[in-house]
């Protein structure tokens, strides 16, 4: 998704108000993911809940992928703050999502736990490669956040349907079955990043 992602941004970046500044939009992509935290919480009460959870998904793009576009345009960067901001932001709110997720119902609290592990794991090391390396790679294996989000919206509308599924002869939580394979695709991603960060380093520290 990130040659249409990346057109779309810039062209909503374009038209985006004088009013609304990266900042701005910074607060509604947090406030909107742990919306959606909210959302999956409500769920366990009202199905409807997952239906404004895809809402705030949407929210949550808009302003996480939109807000460093905004200020590359508008000459407004700053590097420091703006990586500080954005990373420490997208911790917490991943925080509140898997809380939501694991109070829900529709997955395991330990799968939730187990995604939301994960994903701090490899935010860690996209850190150290940044400060190690002088790159951050936000998606690995060509799947990033963008892409989360698309499949847990389509896993909402899949939940207001069937929230089981039957694997092998095993009835099981269709999030459960999801969540597993989240947690083991970022694990094959941290284990391939690590690998490669750690030969490059090797290679341009190595001791005569």
């Amino acid at each position: 998704m990130a040659t249409a992602e990346k057109r779309a941004l810039i062209w909503l970046a374009k038209r985006m108000p004088s009013g609304v500044d990266p900042d701005v939009l910074t607060i509604i992509g947090f406030v909107s993911q742990c919306g959606a935290g909210l959302c999956y919480a409500l769920a366990r009460v009202n199905p409807d809940a997952l239906l404004l959870g895809i809402v705030c998904l949407a929210l949550n793009w808009l302003g996480d992928g939109l807000d460093g576009t905004l200020a590359r345009l508008r000459n407004q960067e700053r590097p420091r703050y703006g990586f500080y901001v954005d990373h420490i932001a997208d911790t917490i709110a991943a925080f509140f999502l898997m809380g939501g997720l694991a109070l829900s119902g529709y997955v395991h609290p330990a799968v939730a736990m187990g995604m939301l592990v994960a994903f701090l794991m490899l935010s860690i090391e996209a850190y150290l490669a940044t400060y190690s390396l002088g790159q951050f790679e936000l998606s690995h294996l060509k799947f990033g956040p963008t892409e989360i989000r698309i499949l847990l919206a389509c896993g909402n509308v899949a939940l207001l349907r069937h929230s089981m599924l039957t694997l092998f002869g095993h009835r099981m939580l269709l999030f459960d079955l999801g969540g597993a394979i989240a947690i083991a695709g970022m694990g094959l991603m941290l284990i391939v990043s690590t690998a490669n960060h750690t030969i490059t380093l090797y290679g341009e520290e190595r001791i005569s």
